[in-house]
């Protein structure tokens, strides 16, 4: 290729990047596998030294993210560099080549962790504790979400044992696959859109600008660097991830030191054949010197350590025929197209049946009954097509057109303004009667044991239950005819179906199945309201006043509490003896007895719950509007538009010391 042309081809590829870029980082919707994107790289930055035609801003050189204009940026102290990619074992050998002839000497050894696909992220401890959470960014400059870091779980807001006035910590946030799958059900049953994967969930999560939200979300973490100001020279990557065992902080368990190349290469062949059994998304493993004093003397790139190398595993893909569109009905009346498949092996199970979520996405990417499509496993678990593969001179059927009928009870569809999803909004069309029959019997729900799929489908067809209420009549007379169900089995779903109502209220509020509320919302309401009588009771202004609860979720739960057959129900689960109020927190002191506290920011070493959970063991209670009434306004960083509304009126604002120093007074 002349030079003339190659100009005319980097200038494409350039563009083709920055837009895939783009997609991926600020908008987390990619428009094209990892192994896509990193072929197109390598033709560029080929094509770039050939014909010496590099320049600064090129996607060859530059990480791929950049910092945005919605939350403060912030430099790194210390580069956060991108990995260089490989999927093949004859590169993998190369990089164990380059590292040697650099060094000159075969010394080191490799550290080898498994790759979550996920989002960088970096950490800032002073004096122990958390006061910066960053994304990655351009490399150079990040964004500060330090509010939405708060929200997770699995980072701590105080080190275990203080190391270093100042500690870096370099790690991923991610999302398990159960947890994935769980939250894109209740988004699609609630018209919303879907995630494609979990890492896109995961960044497209912590980009957002409410913390309530994000603190809603399954998002995991674990660390996997240390950076110290006066680190240990000696320092290995193993005795890092001790490290930050030791204050705190999760690291990656998948791990092993190798002390060859061709151990590298076995470990990653035995990680490749179990990653479909791992509860994450996993797309790879991290090689990496394992001696901290080597990797200066190996130095950097642009854009990537010379240390380590990310080795890619093969997409789990596979090309299959449409063979027909049906529809699914949700819970909530959620329509949802199905693409039955010509069956296909894929990530290790037959693969019959494919999610097309809309009839937007139908639209999209322009899926037709009897078009060639290429699917994955979104998550490695739920099968989706990717895109339409049929050749262009091939022909083809015509577009799909949703049925403005229900496919299940023939009552018309609907479609909010507001919602990607169609609707049948016939509460008692068979598949919602048994998929909230299902939910309400769920893990995160009551949790009974032995009541899965077939069981309800049975329960429902023999017309023994049409709610779940009738759940709390059934005798085990009643159920031993059914298929699969002995004297024993029938014993033990009667006993679980009675062990049900010890369930504490907020996992009642959950199984009810409110359009909108999760297990984080009911857990919200039933602190906020103590009972189900008051939660009936109360109006939109009063549950808006809940600090998770948005107008969209209060009109929700009004709009179920105002039909008069959701009341009916919750009053047959009364006379059932189910857990319908909180429980009451038993007393340490009355040291706060008649104090009234609002919560707003983020405490240093409290989370909400446990600062709320000690008002009420000292006989005070929390609400989540400041007025008059008010006695306490428990502060910490970020507060809002609570703190200024207190010191409007005058109330009292204390932070987490001082409310400390109260309760531990003698």
């Amino acid at each position: 290729m002349d030079k003339i042309k190659a100009r005319d081809r980097i200038a494409e590829l350039r563009e083709i990047l920055e837009k895939a870029n783009e997609a991926y980082y600020q908008k987390a919707d990619p428009i094209m596998s990892d192994r896509e994107f990193d072929t197109l790289l390598q033709e560029l930055l080929d094509l770039e030294m050939e014909h010496d035609l590099q320049t600064p801003d090129s996607p060859s050189v530059r990480i791929g993210g950049r910092p945005t204009k919605i939350f403060p940026n912030v430099r790194h102290p210390v580069p956060m560099l991108s990995l260089d990619n490989t999927y093949s074992p004859e590169e993998l050998d190369d990089f164990d080549r380059r590292v040697k002839k650099l060094l000159g000497h075969n010394e080191f050894n490799y550290m080898v962790e498994l790759k979550y696909d996920g989002m960088a992220l970096r950490l800032r401890y002073e004096d122990g504790r958390l006061t910066l959470g960053a994304t990655r960014g351009d490399g150079a400059t990040g964004d500060d979400i330090t509010p939405n870091i708060r929200t997770i779980g699995d980072i701590p807001l105080k080190l275990r044992n203080n190391i270093s006035d100042i500690v870096e910590v370099r790690g991923e946030a991610y999302m398990n696959l159960e947890d994935f799958a769980r939250m894109n059900n209740e988004r699609e049953e609630a018209g919303q859109q879907v995630f494609a994967n979990p890492r896109n969930a995961t960044a497209g999560t912590l980009k957002l600008q409410d913390p309530r939200i994000v603190a809603q979300r399954p998002i995991r973490f674990f660390a996997y660097d240390l950076l110290l100001e006066d680190a240990e020279p000696d320092m290995t990557q193993q005795q890092k991830l001790n490290r930050l065992e030791e204050i705190g902080l999760p690291v990656c368990e998948h791990r092993d030191v190798c002390e060859t190349i061709n151990e590298v290469h076995n470990l990653i062949e035995k990680w490749d054949q179990k990653r479909h059994s791992y509860p994450f998304e996993t797309d790879g493993v991290v090689v990496k010197v394992n001696q901290e004093r080597y990797r200066s003397e190996l130095g950097q790139t642009a854009k990537a350590p010379r240390w380590a190398i990310a080795y890619k595993f093969e997409a789990e893909q596979a090309v299959s025929t449409i063979n027909d569109i049906t529809l699914q009905v949700g819970r909530l009346g959620t329509i949802t197209p199905v693409a039955e498949l010509k069956p296909v092996e894929l990530a290790g199970t037959t693969v019959k049946r494919a999610t097309l979520h809309n009839e937007d996405e139908i639209r999209r990417k322009d899926i037709r009954v009897g078009d060639h499509v290429l699917v994955e496993k979104a998550g490695e678990i739920i099968p989706q097509v990717v895109k339409v593969v049929t050749p262009e001179d091939e022909p083809r059927q015509a577009a799909f057109q949703m049925p403005e009928t229900c496919p299940k009870c023939g009552s018309k569809l609907v479609k909010l303004p507001e919602e990607v999803a169609w609707r049948c909004e016939n509460l008692e069309c068979p598949p919602q009667v048994r998929s909230r029959i299902e939910h309400f019997a769920s893990r995160d729900a009551m949790d009974i044991d032995g009541l899965g799929e077939q069981i309800v489908d049975q329960l429902v067809s023999e017309e023994l239950i049409t709610t779940f209420a009738d759940l709390y009549e059934l005798t085990s007379d009643q159920l031993i005819p059914l298929e699969r169900m002995g004297e024993k089995s029938a014993h033990n779903l009667v006993q679980a179906i009675e062990n049900s109502k010890r369930k504490p209220f907020d996992r009642v509020l959950f199984a009810l199945g409110i359009q909108f509320v999760g297990t984080t919302v009911a857990r919200d309401l039933a602190s906020a309201f103590g009972s189900i009588d008051e939660l009936i009771r109360a109006d939109e202004e009063a549950l808006t006043a809940v600090d998770s609860i948005g107008p969209k979720i209060a009109g929700s739960v009004r709009l179920y509490f105002s039909d008069s057959k959701n009341l009916e129900l919750i009053e047959r689960l009364k006379r059932h003896g189910l857990q319908l109020e909180a429980e009451t927190t038993e007393k340490t002191s009355s040291k706060l007895a008649g104090k009234t506290f609002v919560l707003t920011g983020t405490l240093p070493t409290l989370s909400r719950k446990q600062a709320s959970e000690l008002i009420e063991e000292h006989g005070g209670k929390t609400t989540s509007s400041v007025s008059k009434n008010t006695d306490f306004v428990l502060a910490g960083e970020s507060a809002g538009s609570k703190l200024e509304k207190a010191e409007k009126l005058g109330v009292a604002v204390i932070d987490e010391n001082a409310f400390l120093e109260i309760i531990n007074s003698q």
